[in-house]
């Protein structure tokens, strides 16, 4: 996807949500559809990144996944930060409580930027 090939990075997601699910590699799932929700963000389509970001989040609240739950957090924050600031903020407050709590500062620093850019 960094590199341009979207379409690949979507095929290779699809492949990896379907192996996942017929495998009940619930883990593996959650990270595929996060990565679906980032290609659709990447894309600027956030009506079609918000259903798997949610599905990515649910299931690594289910499964413990606390580092997936904080980026999906983080990507969910993107997707509505220019047009809802407050569900924005929710999620970006709750990504880097979370960064925070796992000494992710990498990620709690670039979380903290789109708070701060939020105003």
């Amino acid at each position: 996807m960094t590199a341009g090939q979207v379409e690949d990075a979507r095929a290779c997601a699809d492949r990896a949500l379907m192996l996942a699910r017929q495998r009940g590699e619930r883990g593996h799932e959650a990270w595929a559809l996060r990565l679906l929700g980032e290609i659709a963000a990447h894309e600027n389509a956030a009506a079609d990144a918000e259903a798997p970001y949610a599905a990515a989040l649910a299931l690594a609240t289910e499964l413990g996944m606390r580092p997936l739950q904080a980026h999906c957090n983080y990507g969910l924050a993107k997707l509505h930060s220019p047009g809802n600031r407050k569900e924005a903020l929710k999620h970006l407050r709750t990504a880097i409580i979370m960064y925070s709590e796992m000494n992710m500062q990498f990620w709690m620093q670039k979380a903290q930027t789109e708070v701060d850019q939020l105003g």
